[in-house]
C-alpha cells in the first residue's frame, strides 16, 4: 500500500516534468519571460494555476522546476549511493587500517554541521572550474557535486555494516574454499544481499537531495533565475503569501509530494527487504 501511495505521488510529478515542453507548446506561454501586465493573475483557462509576481505561468514553472528538482535528486542519489556503497564494501572487505581510515573520515563528515557547510560551499565561486553561476546546467552540476560530498557517508556506513554481516556467513567461506576470487565473492555473493538496505538509503537520499536543493535555491545559492526551481519559486513568493498565496502553494505542494513519495517508497522497500 505504501509503495503504491508513494508512486501515486511521484509519477504525476515525473510525468509533468517529462511533458513540460509539450505543456508549454499547448498553453503557448514562455515560463522564462516576464509579462508585467499579467502579474498575479488568477487561475484561468489560459493560466490553469495563475501567474506569478512577474506574470509568468505558474503551472509551467512548476513543471520545469520539477525537471530540475527531480534531476538533482536522482543524480545525487545515484552518485552518492554508488560512491557510498563502493567505499563501505571496500572498507568491510579490506578491514584493518583502510577500514579505520575510511570510517574515521565518515565519522568526521557526520560530525560536521551539514546545512551551514552546504551554504558555504554553494556560495563558492566555481567559475574558474567551468561552472559559472547562473547557467542552469552549471548550477545543477555544482549542486550535484556538493550534495554528493555529504550524501555518500550514510550509505557507506550502511553498506559496510551489511557487508560485514554477509562476509561472516558460511556461504562466503564456502565460495572462497571452492576457489572463487575475492571480486567474484563481492560482486556475485555479497553485493546482492547488501543491495536491499542500500536501495532504501538511495530512495531516502532522493528526498534529502530535493529538500537540500530547494533550501539552497530558496537562499539564492542554488538554481538561479530565470531558470525555475521549486526553491527559488518559494523565495520569490515569500513576500506574497497573503496577497497572492497560490504562488507559494503550488511549489510547496510539489516539494511535499516529492519528499513524501520518496519516503513512502523507501519505507515500502524497507518492509519488503529480506
Amino acid at each position: 500500500m505504501r509503495l503504491w501511495l508513494g508512486l501515486a505521488l511521484l509519477l504525476p510529478l515525473a510525468a509533468g516534468a517529462a511533458a513540460a515542453p509539450w505543456a508549454q507548446e499547448l498553453l503557448g506561454h514562455d515560463p522564462f519571460t516576464p509579462d508585467l501586465f499579467g502579474r498575479h493573475g488568477p487561475p484561468s483557462v489560459e493560466h490553469p494555476l495563475g501567474t506569478d509576481e512577474l506574470g509568468r505561468d505558474i503551472l509551467l514553472r512548476v513543471l520545469f522546476g520539477a525537471r530540475v528538482s527531480l534531476l538533482v535528486g536522482l543524480a545525487v542519489a545515484v552518485a552518492a549511493t554508488t560512491l557510498g556503497a563502493a567505499v563501505g564494501m571496500f572498507a568491510a572487505w579490506r578491514g584493518g587500517w583502510p577500514d579505520a581510515v575510511l570510517m574515521r573520515v565518515a565519522d568526521g563528515m557526520l560530525a560536521l554541521p551539514a546545512l551551514p557547510l552546504l551554504v558555504v560551499l554553494a556560495a563558492v565561486d566555481t567559475g574558474p572550474l567551468g561552472l559559472p553561476r547562473g547557467e542552469a546546467a552549471s548550477d545543477i552540476a555544482r549542486l550535484v557535486v556538493i550534495l554528493t560530498l555529504f550524501g555518500w557517508v550514510g550509505v557507506a556506513r550502511l553498506a559496510r555494516a551489511a557487508a560485514l554481516t554477509e562476509l561472516a556467513r558460511d556461504y562466503v567461506a564456502a565460495a572462497r574454499v571452492s576457489g572463487a576470487s575475492e571480486w567474484r565473492v563481492l560482486l556475485r555473493h555479497v553485493s546482492p544481499n547488501v543491495a536491499a538496505p542500500v536501495l532504501v538509503a538511495a530512495a531516502l537520499s532522493v528526498a534529502g537531495a530535493i529538500l537540500a536543493e530547494s533550501a539552497l535555491s530558496f537562499l539564492g545559492l542554488g538554481i538561479q533565475p530565470p531558470a525555475p526551481s521549486w526553491g527559488n519559486m518559494l523565495a520569490n513568493a515569500q513576500d506574497l503569501v497573503f496577497s497572492a498565496p497560490l504562488a507559494a502553494v503550488w511549489p510547496g505542494l510539489a516539494i511535499l509530494m516529492a519528499v513524501a513519495g520518496c519516503t513512502l517508497v523507501a519505507d515500502a522497500l524497507r518492509q519488503r527487504a529480506p
